[in-house]
Protein backbone atom coordinates (compact mmCIF):
# COMPACT_ATOMS: atom_id res chain seq x y z
CA UNK A 1 0.00 0.00 0.00
CA UNK A 2 1.50 3.34 -1.08
CA UNK A 3 0.58 6.72 0.32
CA UNK A 4 1.31 9.86 -1.63
CA UNK A 5 0.10 13.45 -1.69
CA UNK A 6 -1.10 15.05 -4.92
CA UNK A 7 -2.98 18.31 -5.45
CA UNK A 8 -3.70 18.69 -1.72
CA UNK A 9 -5.62 15.41 -1.52
CA UNK A 10 -4.13 12.39 0.12
CA UNK A 11 -4.76 9.36 -2.03
CA UNK A 12 -4.18 5.72 -1.40
CA UNK A 13 -3.18 3.21 -4.02
CA UNK A 14 -4.20 -0.36 -3.31
CA UNK A 15 -3.98 -3.29 -5.71
CA UNK A 16 -3.55 -1.01 -8.71
CA UNK A 17 -6.68 1.08 -8.05
CA UNK A 18 -6.73 4.69 -6.92
CA UNK A 19 -9.46 5.85 -4.57
CA UNK A 20 -9.97 9.24 -3.01
CA UNK A 21 -10.97 9.44 0.62
CA UNK A 22 -13.94 11.69 -0.15
CA UNK A 23 -15.36 9.52 -2.91
CA UNK A 24 -19.02 8.65 -2.36
CA UNK A 25 -20.76 5.71 -3.94
CA UNK A 26 -24.04 6.34 -5.71
CA UNK A 27 -27.02 5.10 -3.75
CA UNK A 28 -29.83 3.19 -5.36
CA UNK A 29 -33.21 4.87 -5.12
CA UNK A 30 -36.09 2.71 -3.99
CA UNK A 31 -39.58 3.69 -5.02
CA UNK A 32 -41.82 3.86 -1.93
CA UNK A 33 -44.93 1.70 -1.81
CA UNK A 34 -48.12 1.81 0.22
CA UNK A 35 -50.76 -0.73 1.23
CA UNK A 36 -53.23 -0.44 -1.66
CA UNK A 37 -55.81 -2.69 0.01
CA UNK A 38 -56.08 -0.86 3.34
CA UNK A 39 -55.10 2.70 2.44
CA UNK A 40 -56.09 5.10 -0.28
CA UNK A 41 -54.38 8.33 -1.37
CA UNK A 42 -56.00 11.55 -0.15
CA UNK A 43 -55.37 15.26 0.33
CA UNK A 44 -56.30 16.93 3.60
CA UNK A 45 -57.05 20.63 3.17
CA UNK A 46 -57.54 23.25 5.86
CA UNK A 47 -60.63 25.42 5.51
CA UNK A 48 -59.02 28.35 7.37
CA UNK A 49 -55.52 28.55 5.93
CA UNK A 50 -55.88 26.60 2.69
CA UNK A 51 -52.91 24.40 3.61
CA UNK A 52 -52.93 21.05 1.80
CA UNK A 53 -51.17 17.86 2.85
CA UNK A 54 -50.95 14.71 0.73
CA UNK A 55 -50.97 11.30 2.35
CA UNK A 56 -52.89 8.09 2.81
CA UNK A 57 -56.20 7.50 4.57
CA UNK A 58 -56.92 4.17 6.25
CA UNK A 59 -60.05 2.64 4.72
CA UNK A 60 -61.19 1.02 7.98
CA UNK A 61 -60.38 3.59 10.68
CA UNK A 62 -60.21 6.80 8.63
CA UNK A 63 -56.85 7.69 10.18
CA UNK A 64 -54.75 9.96 7.94
CA UNK A 65 -50.99 9.45 7.49
CA UNK A 66 -49.24 12.61 6.25
CA UNK A 67 -46.57 12.19 3.58
CA UNK A 68 -45.84 15.61 2.10
CA UNK A 69 -46.93 19.24 2.14
CA UNK A 70 -48.47 20.48 -1.10
CA UNK A 71 -47.42 24.01 -1.99
CA UNK A 72 -48.61 24.00 -5.61
CA UNK A 73 -50.09 21.76 -8.28
CA UNK A 74 -46.64 20.40 -9.22
CA UNK A 75 -46.21 18.96 -5.71
CA UNK A 76 -49.42 16.94 -6.16
CA UNK A 77 -48.13 15.60 -9.48
CA UNK A 78 -44.82 14.66 -7.81
CA UNK A 79 -46.75 12.81 -5.08
CA UNK A 80 -48.75 10.90 -7.67
CA UNK A 81 -45.65 10.04 -9.72
CA UNK A 82 -43.68 8.92 -6.66
CA UNK A 83 -46.34 6.44 -5.52
CA UNK A 84 -47.63 5.45 -9.00
CA UNK A 85 -51.12 6.91 -8.51
CA UNK A 86 -53.35 7.38 -11.55
CA UNK A 87 -56.51 9.48 -11.66
CA UNK A 88 -57.90 11.89 -9.10
CA UNK A 89 -56.95 12.00 -5.42
CA UNK A 90 -59.77 12.49 -2.90
CA UNK A 91 -59.71 15.81 -1.00
CA UNK A 92 -61.29 16.10 2.45
CA UNK A 93 -61.52 18.90 5.00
Amino acid sequence: MKHFKADGFQRMEKKGRRKMFFHKDKKKTVKPVYDRENKKPAVRASICTGEQVAGFRDVHSGKFEEVMLLRNENDLEDFKDTYGIDGEVETFY
